[in-house]
Formats: structure tokens, C-alpha cells, sequence
């Protein structure tokens, strides 16, 4: 199922509760952008009950929090349930994938960082 992005709005300075920011959709992932910089992201998804996201990688690591119900998570083949109130690390490169057992919500926040950009390729430049 394609993740259903919600529009931000203007969020900065003010006092809010991470769970109201996302609503459920029916058969759907929805993902909302709270912060988009540089040095990484903070963004916070809502899955329908037995929606997920197929196995894939991320060039860099990311913790999950679990903010309201319960998800597997597999890394590497190892699957994890994770409740609210409880964080996972994704690694950098290990195939992961996310899993609705009930509907959930979990903000996912990735640093970005310098020596892990890759190489570059080419001629260097004089």
C-alpha cells in the first residue's frame, strides 16, 4: 500500500500532542513531515490495522517510537513487537520492515551524517 502524505502546515512553536498530529485512514499508511533538514527527519506515520511497509533500506540509521498501539518490526529477519512507549533502532543498510499488528503510530526520526555520504565517483575535480 502507498504511504498518503498529509500536508504540515505550520507546526513550529507550538506545544502539541504527537498523536493527535495524524489521523487513520482506512487501508492505508499516512506519513506527516514534522521536520525535513539536512542533518535528517522527523516524521510520524499511522497504519491501519495489518498495513506495513515491505522490507527495504535506509542508508542511514532511525529510531522508531511507538506512540499509540502495536507493530512488528523486522530487521534482518528478526522480527520485534514493539508497544507504545517503546523505541526500536533501525541500522543503516539492514533490511527492515514495518507491520500493523492493531493500528499504530510511531514517529520515526533519521540523522543524517557526513562520513556516511558516499564516496564520490569520477575524475576528482582540480
Amino acid at each position: 500500500m502507498p504511504v498518503k502524505k498529509e500536508n504540515n502546515g505550520d507546526i513550529l512553536g507550538k506545544q502539541m500532542v504527537v498523536k493527535d498530529l495524524l489521523t487513520y485512514q482506512e487501508g492505508a499508511v499516512v506519513s506527516r513531515t514534522l521536520i525535513d533538514k539536512k542533518g535528517g527527519t522527523v516524521t510520524i506515520f499511522s497504519f491501519d490495522e495489518g498495513q506495513g511497509l515491505s522490507e527495504h533500506t535506509a542508508p542511514f540509521d532511525a529510531m522508531v517510537q511507538i506512540i499509540e498501539g502495536e507493530a512488528r518490526i523486522t530487521i534482518e529477519g528478526q522480527p520485534y513487537h514493539i508497544m507504545e512507549g517503546e523505541i526500536i533502532i533501525l541500522p543503516a543498510s539492514k533490511p527492515h520492515a514495518v507491520r500493523a499488528v492493531t493500528r499504530f503510530k510511531m514517529m520515526l526520526t533519521m540523522i543524517r551524517w557526513e562520513d556516511h555520504a558516499p564516496e564520490p565517483t569520477g575524475p576528482p575535480v582540480p
